[in-house]
């Protein structure tokens, strides 16, 4: 298994607190560069399509402002990963396609300088400790009110809209693992407001012990936790 990490130049030292639209905007310029059958497949229909991928950023000496991120250097750290192995392969291909091209970033610019294969450790046991590297978003749909409930990590149905979340998520890519071991169960837990796509919702960061079948975990290890997780959520790194 494997994760990509990619090395961003920026012209100066500040990001706009909402990057989901900019990230998503550059993932489907990279895309689009080296398959444009996946990208039709994936961005071009009028639905949103269900993806088996994430990311998260590693922001040096980071300060959140509400409409702004300042940054101590001019760089940061995107990591991607896609439970697709041939997917990866593709936006691998398109990232590398992408380097040493400005893109625009919302009053700054952004540079892809070096694109590297990291291993992602495999999971061996049925329960591991994790770490959120981007925010876990937990969503209560309501079918017959059209309305979304982000649920916090105190809250009593928690675990269960998650294992919801991934059995609607397996369920629509196909995927065969079962659901009926997994649970997730807050330790060092914190409540975050996320924007997502003009909207705020709630989110979880934190350390969390994660359970179910080996083949389930490393699946979500690569694809995220959550919902939104192609917008840069859910995505997680085992501790222990």
């Amino acid at each position: 298994m494997f994760q990509l990490k990619l090395s961003m130049q920026l012209e100066n030292y500040r990001l706009p607190s909402e990057m989901e639209r900019p990230m998503v905007s550059f993932l489907k310029a990279s895309l689009q560069k080296e398959s444009q059958e996946l990208y039709e497949k994936l961005f071009g229909l009028k639905k949103a399509v269900l993806k088996s991928y994430c990311f998260s950023y590693y922001l040096p000496q980071a300060a959140f402002e509400k409409k702004f991120i300042h940054l101590g250097t001019p760089e940061f750290t995107i990591f991607f990963s896609d439970a697709d192995v041939e997917e990866l392969l593709h936006f691998y291909n398109g990232f590398l396609k992408m380097k040493f091209v400005k893109y625009p970033l919302n009053g700054n610019s952004m540079c892809l300088t070096h694109v590297a294969v990291v291993p992602l450790n495999e999971i061996k046991e049925d329960h591991v400790i994790i770490k959120m590297l981007s925010p876990l978003l937990v969503r209560d749909h309501d079918r017959e009110n059209n309305r979304d409930r982000y649920c916090l990590f105190n809250e009593d149905d928690f675990s269960d809209v998650l294992k919801e979340n991934t059995r609607y998520f397996l369920e629509q890519m196909g995927y065969g693992f079962s659901t009926e071991s997994f649970s997730i169960k807050p330790l060092k837990a914190k409540k975050v407001i996320v924007p997502a796509f003009g909207k705020l919702v709630d989110g979880n960061l934190g350390v969390y012990e994660l359970t179910g079948s080996p083949g389930l975990l490393n699946l979500l290890l690569a694809a995220g936790l959550g919902s939104r997780r192609s917008e840069g959520h859910g995505k997680f790194q085992v501790i222990l």
